[in-house]
């Protein structure tokens, strides 16, 4: 009832094998036609590291780059955050966005034009100040307030340099020697 044909045309008989069909190849007109896509690059861990024991994860971190050695501890307050607290032992702090901090064992700081330190205490070697700084600030070293600084509290500095449309106010003394 739903057994083939042993006579249909096309069709292999019963216990024969079909014929197969070569497969088609690409010809050069039609390789034209598929886009040719990059190769995607494989990221492959060389050296040692691809290698280590399971154990390597629980190694004591190595220290920085000697490109970056010089820099030491730094701290970036990014645009759009704000912080406030105590910091402690950082060699230079850099303020893009707004922080009400004191500063303890800082050697340098830098407030860019979009930076905010206020209602703050700081005791450093050196200060570059292009964006705002309101509260006690004591350089020892080197003050440089750029043109779109604005400085204003109690100030002590060991050097002053305004660049012009720099402002300072406020209780301003050098240090002695």
């Amino acid at each position: 009832m739903f057994r083939r044909k042993d006579t249909e045309p096309g069709r292999p008989a019963v216990g024969e094998k079909a014929p197969e069909a070569p497969l088609p190849r690409p010809s050069s007109e039609s390789k034209s036609m598929q886009p040719d896509l990059p190769r995607r690059t494989v990221d492959i861990p060389t050296g040692s590291a691809s290698i280590a024991a399971p154990t390597a994860a629980f190694e004591t971190p190595r220290p920085a780059p000697a490109a970056h050695a010089g820099e030491g501890k730094r701290l970036i307050v990014g645009q759009g955050i704000s912080l406030s607290g105590e910091i402690t032992a950082c060699d230079r702090l850099v303020v893009e966005g707004s922080v009400q901090v004191t500063l303890n064992e800082t050697r340098a700081i830098e407030i860019t034009e979009t930076g905010r330190f206020t209602n703050g205490k700081a005791e450093v070697e050196e200060a570059e100040i292009s964006g705002v700084y309101e509260g006690d600030l004591t350089v020892r070293k080197r003050l440089l307030i750029r043109s779109t600084g604005r400085v204003q509290g109690t100030v002590r500095y060991g050097e002053l340099e305004i660049e012009r449309g720099g402002r300072l106010s406020g209780s301003v003394s050098m240090l002695e020697s």
